[in-house]
C-alpha cells in the first residue's frame, strides 16, 4: 500500500501493491468560497433535522447512534422491484426535496461526481450506464439526483455523527461511495476517518470528501469533542440495482426460476470470474497520472 498525490494541495490517493487506486482523499476543490458553501449546507442539515420526524431505526443503526435518513432508489431487503427508499411521512419527503434542491448540495454533488470520474473512470462509467438503463426501463421511478451517477444518498444529521466500524455490504463489491464531512468541529481533535484494513487514520476536516470502496474496507470515525457538531453526506448505489439490470430486470430468485440450464451454467461461470472482473474496474495510478499530465 502507498500514498500518492495528484496535487499536494487537493487530492491524495491510496494505492495497493499493484498500483490500483483503492482510496481517494479528495479534500476540497479550488474554490475560495467552498468553506462558506459547505457551512451553508451544514446549517441546512441542522435546520432540516429540526423539522423532520424519525423512526427508531433512523436514530440507532449498524453505522452508529446518530440520525440518518436515506434518499433515492434501491433494491433489496425483500422488495419485489427497485423503488424509492422509505420516507416515513409526506412531510419528510417535502423537506428532503428542498434539501436536494439546495444550491450548496448541488455544488457538492457536482464536485464528488467529478472526482469519482477522475479516479475511478471504469466504475463511474458502469454506474452512469446502469443508472440510465434503470430509469429508461421504468419511467415510474423518480430520478432524485439528475447530475449524479449515484442512486442513493444518506444524510447523517448527527448532531454527533460518529460511525462505528462497519462495511456497507449492500453496496456493489467493487463499487465506491463518497463521504463528505460537514459541521462545526475541530478536525485536529476528532472526526478522523479510520480505514481499519489499511491501518490508516486520516484527517477529515469539515467540507472535505473521501472516496472508498465501502463494501471492502472497514471504516469508522474518531469521536469529536463534546460541544462540537458533525454531519456527513454519503453517496452510493446498492448492489441490488446492478443485479436487477444484470438479470434483465428480474430478481435473482425470479431469474433462477425462469432461466434455462445453459443460462444458469453461464451465470455460474460469470460468478466465478466476477471478482477478477471487479479488480479490473479499479483504476491504475499510472493511467490516472498520465491522463492528468496530458491535460497540463
Amino acid at each position: 500500500m502507498g500514498l500518492t498525490a495528484l496535487n499536494a494541495r487537493e487530492s491524495y490517493t491510496v494505492v495497493d501493491k499493484s498500483g490500483r487506486i483503492i482510496t481517494v482523499l479528495a479534500g476540497k476543490p479550488r474554490d475560495n468560497n467552498w468553506d462558506a458553501i459547505m457551512a451553508e449546507l451544514a446549517q441546512k442539515l441542522k435546520d432540516v433535522r429540526g423539522k423532520m420526524s424519525f423512526s427508531k431505526k433512523q436514530k440507532v443503526h449498524k453505522h452508529g447512534k446518530f440520525t440518518s435518513v436515506s434518499v433515492g432508489n434501491s433494491f433489496g431487503g425483500g422488495s419485489q422491484r427497485p423503488g424509492m427508499m422509505a420516507f416515513y411521512s409526506t412531510t419528510n419527503r417535502l423537506i428532503l426535496m428542498s434539501l436536494i434542491a439546495f444550491s450548496s448540495f448541488q455544488r457538492l454533488v457536482s464536485f464528488t461526481n467529478c472526482v469519482f470520474e477522475c479516479f475511478a473512470a471504469n466504475t463511474f462509467g458502469l454506474y452512469c450506464e446502469d443508472l440510465n438503463t434503470l430509469f429508461a426501463s421504468n419511467p415510474k421511478l423518480t430520478r432524485w439526483f439528475r447530475n449524479s451517477v449515484f442512486a442513493g444518498i444518506s444524510f447523517n444529521m448527527g448532531p454527533f455523527t460518529v460511525a462505528w466500524p462497519h462495511t456497507d455490504s449492500h453496496n456493489l463489491a467493487f463499487g465506491w461511495c463518497t463521504i463528505t464531512a460537514l459541521g462545526n468541529f475541530d478536525p485536529d481533535k476528532g472526526g478522523h476517518l479510520i480505514l481499519w484494513d489499511l491501518g490508516l487514520v486520516t484527517w477529515f476536516p469539515p467540507g472535505s470528501t473521501i472516496l472508498i470502496p465501502s463494501t471492502l474496507l472497514t471504516h469508522s470515525n474518531v469521536p469529536i469533542q463534546p460541544r462540537d457538531e458533525c454531519y456527513s453526506i454519503i453517496q452510493y448505489s446498492s448492489s441490488g440495482l446492478f443485479c436487477w439490470i444484470y438479470n434483465s430486470f428480474m430478481s435473482d430468485k425470479d431469474f433462477l426460476a425462469k432461466a434455462m440450464p445453459e443460462m444458469k451454467r453461464r451465470r455460474a461461470k460469470d460468478q466465478k470470474a466476477r471478482w477478477g472482473n471487479g479488480l479490473h474496474m479499479f483504476s491504475l495510478w499510472d493511467d490516472v497520472w498520465a491522463r492528468f499530465m496530458s491535460k497540463q
